[in-house]
């Protein structure tokens, strides 16, 4: 993206539609556009080029949402959750507001890794269904394009997670799920709450048998 970051948002109506165009966004609330604060906030959205950051300065717009002057708020849909980050510590720099993009950014697919399982973990939603897959498959996109049109039907009610079986630190998982990595793809349901779990291996993803797998699952 050419536009500059962060976009300046002036009004209710343009914090509300850039709020609802993007899966993550985040928006930081200053009084003071040109501090020290606002400044690592610029320096962290150069960071983050996936997110779209946006600034507000208006009362307006800060009364609407809440929030005092000097917050940070991250608003994303896949549970129409938002969390908000105080700037008026000192201590909170550029490193630690990506550090809480990273955390917080869960998406209609997340991809699973030390930093994004804070975030699952922390999720209102209590029901996790994984894809646990090779990612350097040929058949990795067409696989994704499926589970994330199946993730569609069950925003607010199912995290729909992406675990890579290439990465190290995903080993432990799939033992956790007594799982090899010859028997992938497959699909692996969790219910946080009670450690409940169900797996299915699969040849290929399509929407009805991951449709059919959930369903079974939440009954």
């Amino acid at each position: 993206s050419t536009t500059e970051k962060p976009i300046l948002l002036n009004n209710i109506a343009d914090a509300e539609a850039f709020v609802s165009r993007a899966e993550v966004a985040v928006i930081g609330f200053f009084q003071d556009p040109q501090s020290p604060e606002a400044e690592q906030f610029g320096l962290a959205a150069g960071q983050v080029p996936e997110v779209p950051f946006g600034l507000s300065s208006s009362a307006a717009v800060l009364s609407h949402y809440g929030v005092s002057a000097n917050t940070v708020a991250l608003f994303r849909t896949v549970d129409n959750d938002r969390r908000d980050l105080d700037m008026n510590n000192r201590e909170v720099d550029a490193k630690k507001l990506v550090r809480f993009v990273r955390i917080n950014e869960l998406r209609l697919v997340t991809e699973y890794d030390p930093v994004t399982a804070i975030g699952v973990m922390q999720s209102s939603v209590e029901f996790n269904l994984l894809l646990l897959t090779d990612k350097m498959s040929p058949k990795h996109p067409e696989r994704m394009r499926k589970f994330r049109a199946a993730a569609e039907l069950y925003k607010g009610k199912i995290l729909f997670i992406l675990l890579d079986s290439n990465l190290k630190s995903n080993e432990r998982v799939l033992s956790y799920f007594q799982l090899k990595k010859s028997q992938l793809p497959a699909l692996a349901v969790f219910h946080t709450p009670d450690d409940e779990h169900d797996v299915l291996t699969v040849d290929e993803i399509s929407i009805e048998r991951v449709q059919d797998f959930c369903n079974r699952f939440l009954q």
